[in-house]
Parts: structure tokens; C-alpha cells; sequence
């Protein structure tokens, strides 16, 4: 015990050492790059919009906006969206569509020369398949935020961050989001795939006069089931010959401490994200810190997934778990539950600075606009004051299994049917009773593991997922006939969720926990349904 100790700090000191000489090294060749906030000037002529003198003068701004006790007839906009009836019988037929039919309306529609489609022209259909967890892409503080910005700045001085772009706001942004993960700093990017290739790069970065050998490459440890962000930036970094990658089975945690084990490289890194957006299953963030402590690792997460739906104030599944303290660099989006643009990097002061002064994906791109950051800014505040969006969430997919008979353990509620052909005709009878559900195959998903990829929202009434099962009902009984299963998915794995969150997560929230016996018409592990594919 007392050798693995010693083994751990001195790995942890090992990165801060690292850290720190690297932040001189670049301060030595005048590469450690700045942030300065400006201050955008009103478009003249802008119709008056909030006040923003006192943010000039103090740096800070909280706008004043309406919350709600329930759902307006605004949440439905988040998800029921219409479609075309040409663009409905291509996407039957699986016709490779560029979008192009919609660029002319009077032939594809039979549009009149006014341009105004006729009502009957399109069909609606509820979506089951986006990522706005909570309805907030559509609520009236949020949509109000974004055109009172644009309204008085436009879209703000259009450079990167390091040049001009970053303004107060994208500051007052980057503050909130530190304080929802309770870490020093925050540092916003255009997308969370650009995040996640930034972290990547930045933390195998050679410093400047550093030679390039096998003593400074970094060790990264990647979950199988991982975005393609994280993959390609660890590719990146093991192609500039600063990184080693190994992937480990996913939340196989002895195959993880075996790697570990055998690593001979000083430095080490363990990439995973927490809520898996294809499996809908969780990292195992508590051993992981646990591994932390005995390998001294670096720990990164990327949240993009679990922000604002999972935690008591939605700081996602590391608070959640209560582990939040323990996690190095937390990652996450601003497209998904936050429902607007853009991604983000929660860490300390000095890795903002190395990843705001290394991490090219974040250098070399044009900061978000001003109405997209006081968006996402207005949409934070709308969570933490509208609770009940996120007990709505998982009361949906709590009501979803019980329909179902089946379990699930988060809003992404995936059903493998194994076969892509099956998989594109269930999605395509879905789609014909007015759902929209997407089939998910290869190369997204392993061969043979296609499925349908349910989402669920704050935004659905308990008449859509009613609606929904009612559709489902027929394909599923269909393709659990079979008395024998194959296990597409990940390893089962057993995660009892701490008491004090017993209100963010459904009741039955043991995540691989079966609805029946294997024995019975399905079975389902890490919260995924597991049947049979047609034959």
C-alpha cells in the first residue's frame, strides 16, 4: 500500500512539475497566449435591449428573465419539427438526399409562386432522436438573451479568441460554467468536438526547447466506446509522435489497471466520457478516481452528455458520483442539454492557460458569437432556477422503462436490433407513424450492433412516450421472439448511485439491472436492450 502511494505522488507531481515547467518554457519564448475580455460597442440604431452599463463597469451581468413552474407552448418547438412530403418519401425510399430539395420549394413542394408553403405540404413528427434534454434551445429567456445580443452587438468582433474575439460575456459564460463544475477556470471553444481535440493536443504538447523521445511521450488511456473527438485527438497526438494510445474495453476496469500496470511511460493519461451517447450507460467514475489515486493519472471526462442533466445542480455525473473534485479536466458542450452552440474545458487556472496557449483546434477557430454565448449564459440560469426540467427528464425515461418493461438508466434509451437493415426499417416505420428515431450503424456503432437510438426530454409529455411505445410495440415484440440473445454492447456492470441524488435519477437507478431474466422476452445491461436480430 505504502509503495502504490508513493507510486501515485509521484506521478501527480510528475504532471504539476511538468505543468508548470511547460507554462515557463512558453512564457520564456513569449508562446504563453492571453485572454483579454473587451467590451463590444451597442450597434447604433440597436432597439433598446437590457441594460448593460453595470456589466461594463463591473465585469459581471445577471439578466433578469421569467421562469416557469411546467411546460409552455414553446417547449413543444424542441420537439416536433416538420418535414416536407417529398423529403418524407425520399427519406422512406433511402434516397441519398445533399438537402438540396428543399432549395427548390415550387418543384419539390408544388409551392405557389408566393412562397408561402401550404399547411398540408409537410408532415409533423416528434423528435426522439436530439440532445436538448431540457427543452431549453426553445425557452422564451433563452431565445430573448440571443436577440437582445444580437439586436445591441451583432454578432461581435468576428476573430479568435486570442486576437479579438473574446468579449465580457464569453468571460461571464466561462465564469458560470467554473462555478457549475466547481473548478478554477473555464475556457470556451467553438464545439465540443474542438474541445476535446484541444485537451488532447495541448496536454502531449512538447514545451518549447523540449527534444522530442520516448521519455516525453505521454500515455493515453481511451475507453473502446468513446467519441470520435476524443479518438481523433488522441490520434493526432500519437501521429505528431508526442503520445502512445491505448484503448482499453469499455469500463473494463481490470483491463484498464492491467494496461496501467505494463505502462513504462512517466506520464499518463485516462480520456472516457461519463454519459456514453450511443450505450446511454455511465463511466465508472468512482473506480476511476479510485485508479487515479493508486497510478496518478490524469484524469479527463468529457461531460457532454451528463451537464445539466445529471448532479443536484446539474454539474453533471462526476458531482453526481461526488467525485467532482477528483476529475483533472472536465470537457463538455453547450449543443446538447444546454441548447445552444459550442463547447467547453472546466480545469485549473495553469491548465487553462497551457490548453488556451497549445490547444490549436481552440487557437486557430473564431470565437462564438456574442448572442450564442448570452444564450447559453441565459440557459444555465433557466436550469438552475426551473429544477423540475431536470426531474422531468428522468422522470421520462423512468416512465419509458416501465412502459417499455424494460430498464434504461439515462435519457439515451438505445435498443440494438444488431441487424443495419432491420435497424433502417424500424426507424423508417417510426418515421411513417410520425416519430423521428434515428438507426444508428456502422462505422458509428460496432458490426452488428445497429440500433435505435431513443433520446428522451424534458420537453416530451407523457402522451409522446405513450405515443412512442404504442409504435415501438410491434418491432420489439417481433424481434424478442427469439429465445436465444447475443450481447452486442458493453460488459454489465453493477453501479449503486449515491442517496443524495436519489432525486436527479429514476427510482431503479442500479445501472445493468435486467427487467426480467434472461430467460423472459429481453434482457437489458447498462441500461440497453439486448434482442435478437431478425433472421
Amino acid at each position: 500500500m505504502g509503495r502504490s502511494s508513493s507510486t501515485s505522488s509521484t506521478s501527480v507531481s510528475l504532471w504539476e512539475d511538468w505543468l508548470e515547467q511547460a507554462l515557463q518554457a512558453l512564457q520564456s519564448s513569449m508562446l504563453l497566449r492571453s485572454l483579454r475580455p473587451l467590451v463590444p460597442s451597442e450597434v447604433a440604431g440597436a432597439v433598446a435591449g437590457r441594460d448593460c452599463k453595470s456589466a461594463r463597469a463591473t465585469g459581471t451581468h445577471t439578466p433578469s428573465f421569467l421562469t416557469f413552474q411546467g411546460l409552455g407552448t414553446w417547449d413543444r418547438a424542441s420537439v416536433e419539427v416538420e418535414v416536407s412530403h417529398a423529403t418524407l418519401q425520399c427519406w422512406n425510399q433511402e434516397s441519398p438526399s445533399t438537402g438540396a430539395e428543399v432549395c427548390n420549394l415550387e418543384d419539390v413542394l408544388d409551392v405557389p409562386s408566393s412562397g408561402v408553403v401550404a399547411v398540408d405540404s409537410c408532415n409533423k413528427l416528434r423528435l426522439f432522436s436530439g440532445n436538448d434534454y431540457l427543452g431549453l434551445s426553445v425557452h422564451p429567456a433563452v431565445r430573448s438573451a440571443a436577440a437582445e445580443a444580437a439586436l445591441e452587438f451583432g454578432m461581435g468582433p468576428r476573430a479568435s479568441a486570442l486576437v479579438c474575439g473574446y468579449t465580457y460575456h464569453h468571460r461571464l459564460l466561462e465564469s458560470t460554467i467554473a462555478e457549475l463544475k466547481s473548478t478554477e477556470e473555464c475556457l470556451l471553444c467553438p464545439s465540443g468536438f474542438a474541445a476535446n481535440m484541444a485537451v488532447m493536443t495541448a496536454v502531449t504538447s512538447l514545451a518549447p526547447g523540449t527534444v522530442k523521445g520516448q521519455e516525453n511521450v505521454v500515455a493515453i488511456f481511451s475507453d473502446a466506446l468513446n467519441h470520435a473527438s476524443i479518438i481523433d485527438g488522441a490520434r493526432v497526438a500519437q501521429r505528431q509522435s508526442n503520445a502512445e494510445v491505448y484503448v482499453y474495453k469499455h469500463n473494463d476496469m481490470a483491463h484498464l489497471q492491467l494496461l496501467l500496470s505494463k505502462c513504462t511511460q512517466e506520464r499518463k493519461v485516462v480520456v472516457t466520457d461519463s454519459l456514453f451517447s450511443m450505450d446511454g450507460d455511465f463511466a465508472l467514475l468512482v473506480e476511476l478516481v479510485a485508479l487515479r489515486k493508486q497510478h496518478g493519472f490524469l484524469l479527463v471526462i468529457d461531460e457532454a452528455h451528463g451537464t445539466l442533466v445529471c448532479g443536484e445542480n446539474g454539474g453533471g455525473v462526476a458531482e453526481a458520483l461526488g467525485v467532482q473534485d477528483e476529475i483533472d479536466i472536465h470537457v463538455g458542450t453547450l449543443s446538447k442539454a444546454v441548447g445552444c452552440q459550442g463547447g467547453f474545458i472546466a480545469s485549473s487556472q495553469k491548465w487553462k492557460q497551457l490548453i488556451q496557449s497549445r490547444g490549436r483546434s481552440f487557437i486557430f477557430s473564431t470565437a462564438l458569437p456574442i448572442p450564442i454565448v448570452a444564450a447559453a449564459h441565459a440557459a444555465i440560469l433557466v436550469a438552475r432556477e426551473e429544477k423540475w426540467r431536470q426531474r422531468a427528464v428522468w422522470e421520462r425515461v423512468q416512465q419509458f422503462s416501465q412502459a417499455t418493461g424494460l430498464h434504461f438508466t439515462s435519457p439515451i434509451a438505445p435498443i440494438i436490433l444488431g441487424s443495419a437493415d432491420d435497424t433502417l426499417k424500424a426507424s423508417r416505420q417510426l418515421l411513417m407513424a410520425g416519430f423521428h428515431v434515428s438507426a444508428i450503424r456502422p462505422p458509428t456503432v460496432a458490426s452488428n450492433a445497429s440500433r435505435l437510438r431513443i433520446t428522451l426530454s424534458a420537453a416530451h409529455t407523457t402522451a409522446d412516450v405513450e405515443a412512442l411505445v404504442v409504435a415501438l410495440s410491434p418491432w420489439i415484440r417481433t424481434t424478442c421472439s427469439s429465445p436465444s440473445y447475443r450481447q452486442y454492447a458493453a460488459q454489465r456492470f453493477d453501479l449503486s448511485l449515491p442517496k443524495e441524488i436519489s432525486q436527479t435519477l429514476p427510482q431503479n437507478h442500479m445501472i445493468g439491472m435486467p427487467s426480467q431474466d434472461r430467460q423472459g422476452k429481453h434482457y437489458t445491461k447498462a441500461g440497453i436492450l439486448f434482442i435478437q436480430p431478425k433472421l
